[in-house]
């Protein structure tokens, strides 16, 4: 039996709900002190999140002793500044790392990995290990191969196109830190893409967003992703045409395996 949700009453029932800021009080003609100094706070949070440093060694090191075989590139950004204010050299490969990424493209793989610093560099720090500890094994239960998990490093989502379509791959998932809010900092985001290749618009992607501890897990994320990687490889095809039923799927088996009666 479904227990029925408890009734919002008050603004102390919604504040429960959600870390958005609402019922802040009010003192004089200005909020009170203690919810402006909590604002400052996760302003600055959200600051150094997009300026932190993004340990390519380190997570590098993490991938590999999941079995992944790893290559990192960079985009044609020179500094961070230069990132936040030239979004389009984000989406653009380094001349320079083409030629290793096209030493591999013989391989072929039915999915490869591209893990992006993005706009929360710790976002990925934090939750990628552990989003593909739980994503390779369904993978790899789906029969599907995964090439080289490539750590690119000032890039855009868009990057992934270019990289997935040197190494010859069938699809891309690229997992990225997504711009940091007032109330999550580090959200971690995957961005799926069929067939990738310079020129694909964010139409022709699925994305999985809001990988935090506050929200989506990194299991209930890594069942999502291999849905959308399955469906998009079966279908051969991403984006609005291919519809997130992956929960639907869950609850049906999870119906099926309820004893009868």
């Amino acid at each position: 039996m479904t227990e029925t949700p408890p009734a919002i009453t008050t603004l102390r029932d919604l504040q429960r709900l959600t870390p958005a800021r609402v019922g802040l009080g009010r003192s004089g003609a200005s909020v009170p002190t203690a919810a402006w100094l909590g604002f400052a706070l996760d302003h600055a949070r959200a600051r150094d999140a997009v300026h932190a440093l993004f340990d390519e060694a380190a997570l590098a090191a993490q991938l590999g002793a999941l079995g992944l075989s790893v290559q990192s590139v960079r985009s044609r950004v020179r500094d961070r500044h230069d990132y936040l204010v030239r979004p389009d050299l984000g989406r653009q490969l380094d001349p320079q790392a083409l030629p290793g990424l096209q030493d591999c493209a013989g391989q072929g793989a039915d999915v490869v990995l591209v893990v992006a610093d993005g706009l929360s560099p710790q976002a990925v720090q934090q939750r990628v290990p552990s989003v593909l500890a739980h994503l390779l094994p369904r993978l790899a239960a789906a029969g599907l191969t995964v090439g080289p998990a490539v750590v690119a490093c000032g890039a855009r989502v868009a990057l992934g196109d270019q990289i997935g379509a040197a190494l010859g791959a069938r699809l891309v998932v690229v997992l990225i830190g997504e711009r940091p809010g007032l109330s999550v900092p580090a959200s971690l985001g995957a961005y799926l893409t069929y067939g990738p290749r310079p020129g694909r618009t964010d139409a022709e992607r699925n994305c999985v967003s809001n990988i935090h501890a506050a929200g989506l897990s990194d299991q209930q994320a890594a069942q999502r992703i291999a849905w959308l990687v399955r469906e998009g490889l079966a279908r051969q095809l991403t984006g609005v045409a291919l519809k997130d039923d992956s929960m639907l799927e869950a609850a049906a088996g999870a119906l099926g395996a309820l004893p009868p009666g």
